[in-house]
Order: C-alpha cells, then sequence, then structure tokens
C-alpha cells in the first residue's frame, strides 16, 4: 500500500477517536504470535508478524547487542522496580490520575550487551531484557528520541494536574528490563501507560502506528483485564496523533489504521494497567527521519500522545 492511499484514513482519524476505535476493533481480530525471537521494543520480527497486519519489515541492520541471547540469570537481589519520582499534581483535568510513561531503550544498552541480551520471562515465553533500539541514518538513537519525547509529554501531563512516573529517566546505565518495565506501571497503579518508540524499517515504510495488547495467558501474564481498555487508550492516542501532528498511519503495519495488535511484548502481556506502545515513525526513512529528529515536530508528538491520554481518562 502507498504512503499516498493511507491518507484518506488519515483525514477519518483525524475527524474524532470514535472512528479509530472501530479502526481498533477491527485491528484486534488478530493477536500477535508469542514467541521468542526480537526484542521488546515493538520492532516486529518477520516470524512474529501479527495477523492484524500485512507481513512486517525486517527491523534494520542489527546491533552488537543482537548477538544471542545470555543464559537466564535471576535479577540482582536489590533490583527492586523503581520509577523516575512522581511529581505531586496540581489542579487540572487530569488531576488525581496516575499516567506511566516508558521512554524505549536506553542509551546506554549497547555498553551492556551481555545484561541486555539475558532472557527474561515474559509470561508466555522468554525475550530479551531490552534492546538497543533503532537510529536514524545520521545517527539520532531511538533511545534519545523516546527520552526526549517523554520529557514533554511529561510536562504537558503534568500542566494538566496528572502524577507522572517514568519507567527511567536516563540514569541507568542499561535498561530497565522489560519485565521491570511493566512492574513499574503495575506498582505505580496507573491510570494509562505508554512507552514510547519510533520504528526501524525499510526506506519508504513511513507513518506511525500504536501496539495493543493482544488476549494471552501463560505465567504471569494475562491481559483479559486490559485488552478492552488498552484498545480504547490506544485508538484516543492514534487519533490525537494524527491531528495534532498531521502524521499519516502506517503504510506497512496495521492495514493503514494505524493501530497493530501483538502479544509477543513483554510491557503488554505482563502490564496490569492500560497500556499501549507508540512507534511515532519509521527512523530508517529519510521523510520520517526529517520530523523525528526536528525539535518542533517533536512537541506536536508529546501534545497529540497527551490528549489521547487526556481524552481516555476523561471517558
Amino acid at each position: 500500500m502507498s504512503h499516498g492511499s493511507v491518507l484518506p484514513i488519515a483525514r477519518r482519524l483525524a475527524a474524532g477517536p470514535a472512528v479509530v476505535l472501530l479502526a481498533a476493533g477491527l485491528a484486534g481480530c488478530g493477536g500477535g504470535a508469542v514467541g521468542t525471537g526480537g526484542g521488546d521494543d515493538g520492532k516486529k520480527p518477520v516470524a512474529a508478524a501479527s495477523s492484524s497486519s500485512p507481513s512486517a519489515p525486517s527491523p534494520s541492520s542489527p546491533s552488537p547487542a543482537s548477538s544471542a541471547p545470555q543464559p537466564a540469570k535471576s535479577e540482582p537481589a536489590s533490583a527492586e522496580p523503581k520509577g523516575a519520582e512522581a511529581e505531586p499534581a496540581g489542579d487540572g483535568p487530569l488531576r488525581g490520575k496516575v499516567v506511566v510513561i516508558d521512554p524505549g531503550h536506553n542509551i546506554h544498552n549497547a555498553e551492556h550487551s551481555a545484561e541486555i541480551n539475558r532472557q527474561v520471562d515474559i509470561g508466555t515465553g522468554h525475550k530479551e531484557c531490552d534492546t538497543t533500539g533503532t537510529e536514524t541514518n545520521s545517527g539520532y538513537a531511538e533511545a534519545s528520541f523516546s527520552l526526549d519525547v517523554a520529557h514533554r509529554l511529561r510536562a504537558i501531563l503534568q500542566s494538566r494536574g496528572a502524577k507522572v512516573v517514568l519507567t527511567h529517566d536516563g540514569d541507568r546505565p542499561y535498561g530497565p528490563c522489560v519485565t521491570e518495565r511493566a512492574e513499574i506501571g503495575n506498582k505505580a497503579h496507573g491510570d494509562a501507560a505508554v512507552s514510547l518508540h519510533a520504528d526501524g524499517a525499510e526506506p519508504g515504510q513511513r507513518g506511525f502506528h500504536v501496539i495493543l495488547p493482544a488476549r494471552v495467558r501463560g505465567g504471569a501474564a494475562d491481559t483479559a483485564p486490559i485488552v478492552e481498555p488498552s484498545k480504547e487508550l490506544g485508538a484516543r492516542v492514534a487519533g490525537n496523533f494524527v491531528k495534532v501532528t498531521g502524521s499519516a498511519p502506517s503504510n506497512y503495519i496495521g492495514h493503514g489504521t494505524g493501530l497493530d495488535t501483538r502479544g509477543d511484548l513483554g510491557g503488554l502481556n505482563l502490564s496490569t494497567i492500560p497500556k499501549v506502545f507508540i512507534e511515532c515513525g519509521n527512523m530508517r526513512d529519510a521523510q520520517d527521519a526529517a520530523l523525528l529528529t526536528d525539535g518542533n515536530w517533536r512537541e506536536k508528538a508529546a501534545q497529540g500522545i497527551a490528549d489521547g491520554i487526556t481524552d481516555f481518562l476523561h471517558g
């Protein structure tokens, strides 16, 4: 599907979240495959492609940290999941609400390949603790992008009265692991959680997509209670992201809906609160990369995500 062919979809998305919610129902008909391959970063491994979208592109060239995983080992006894300190809520439409923001990856992950490649239990299988993420051809890292947008998003949500918890604030040597990212949100009793990413697909593959949790159950994973509210959260985020940024939904995942359903991501599988991932664009496409590296556009991206979260929390 060409990028131009999704523009009518984008206009329908921009018309309002109710339209997107219908699309979410269509996208949710298929669940992502559960497996052990590929990182828990929203980049879809070919073998784990969801039935709700066309065959996914191969991720960008692997980094040194994408080598074979290390044998499983336990977390250190002191590794109690802790998010960045939540600011006190002020007056505003989100007063009393708790929002968890999960900036994808960590800029130092590549320096700790053994730690991030070790396997962790996501309930339905095992995956890497974390991955390095991707980057633009000019070297702007996804981890830098996600943390920048997280800071902008935090400021907007706090101005609306929300308490905001970050899973990390660039203050850790690596990670946190995907299991801990989910647990931080659970322990915070968040009303909503969003994991921020940018994709590493082939050039020419453009646009954003929001990843929704599939209905999965196994081990510590049971997404049944969060599937429907997460679907609504994703629909609200997608609709507002179009409105504010003007970006079109992905032309390579989600059949032009901007929505995809996955069952192989630990950050979603282990969440007990409504949660979605957003891939804000493709860092390997020159046109998308021009947006992702633009501070003004990143502010719009944060605004669109914040508006989606606000709409969701207001019902």
